[in-house]
């Protein structure tokens, strides 16, 4: 009778012990059954918010339900970030983000409302965004080398813009610096679009600017690229060499692209999601707007990978921070 009782305890606690794991089956396997909300933490009518609804169209057909892409700008991209960290874990509130919210502001921000590793599932690594280095055309230097020695010649005398600081338009250039031992004076800006107006006006000599508007202005003339941040050329523009080719040895910086959801996502959603991404970054348009866009498409990782691969890139960066000596107290 004893032994009879002690077994049944026992068949109890596994069958307690196994609720939420057939919950969560079970809640899985009904996914999704109402609206699903891509966060953004960009502002409308940018680069990543276009990108975000090109993925929306696809993925709300492959799963039947509507996707609406919700952009939530502000405080450097962590509002949004922080908004869909506490979320419910659900699937039904992900976000596209980038290496800014996911790996740079964690060591940006000493009082960051959330930790991008523990509060984060990653669901896809979407895309590569390299920059491009600039300069207006007054600028005496056409190479790498040529604008080393010109810095080095006029210690602290040139200037540089950025899309913001801690942007990684910014940090790219203080990569470069350490590389190359030049001393530059940062003059940031609210965006790419207001830095390249004054590049173009000769108020600015350089800056690192994203591919999309830099690449017209590459093929007009009216700016010279010395180089691509990346490893990798980019397609629609393979005359640009990658500045580690160009006279930085080692220098590797892009700003990636990254579907994450909020941590405690059960894991049937997070692979369903991962598949259905993986089918459409396959997809021919998708394909030709990397190619318009210069972004560049990555080896697919999967979920444990991306997690190993976020930790890293919070290390690496932030040493990136550290160095430039921009880290807020807030």
């Amino acid at each position: 009778m004893a032994r009879f009782a002690l077994t049944l305890l026992r068949s109890l606690a596994v069958t307690v012990l196994a609720l939420p794991l057939f919950a969560s089956a079970g809640f899985a396997q009904n996914y999704p059954s109402r609206l699903i909300t891509l966060v953004v933490p960009y502002p409308a009518g940018g680069g990543l918010d276009v990108f975000a609804r090109m993925l929306a169209k696809p993925l709300a057909e492959r799963l039947g339900k509507p996707v609406v892409v919700d952009n939530r700008p502000g405080g450097g991209t962590t509002i949004g970030a922080a908004y869909v960290a506490n979320a419910v874990p659900d699937g039904y509130t992900i976000m596209l983000g980038t290496s800014t919210p996911l790996a740079v502001a964690v060591s940006l921000h000493k009082k960051l409302t959330y930790d991008p590793l523990r509060d984060f599932v990653p669901i896809a690594l979407v895309a590569n965004a390299p920059f491009l280095l600039i300069v207006n055309p007054t600028l005496p230097a056409r190479s790498v080398g040529e604008l080393v020695s010109l810095a080095k010649n006029t210690p602290a005398k040139l200037s540089y813009g950025s899309a913001g600081p801690g942007s990684p338009q910014h940090l790219s250039m203080e990569l470069l610096k350490s590389i190359t031992g030049m001393d530059l004076v940062h003059i940031p800006y609210k965006g790419d679009a207001p830095a390249i107006t004054d590049l173009l006006a000769g108020h600015i000599p350089m800056q690192f600017a994203e591919a999309t508007p830099a690449l017209p202005l590459i093929v007009a003339g009216k700016v010279h690229a010395l180089g691509v941040s990346g490893t990798m050329r980019i397609p629609n523009a393979p005359g640009i060499p990658p500045l580690a080719e160009a006279g930085a040895p080692g220098f590797d910086f892009v700003s990636w692209q990254m579907i994450v959801a909020p941590a405690g996502t059960p894991r049937p959603i997070v692979d369903r999601l991962h598949t259905e991404i993986k089918s459409i970054l396959a997809l021919p348009e998708i394909k030709a707007d990397f190619a318009r866009t210069g972004r560049i498409a990555v080896d697919y990782r999967t979920v444990e990978e991306l997690k190993k691969f976020m930790a890293i890139e919070v290390t690496r960066l932030g040493k990136i921070v550290e160095q430039a000596g921009i880290a807020h107290s807030e």
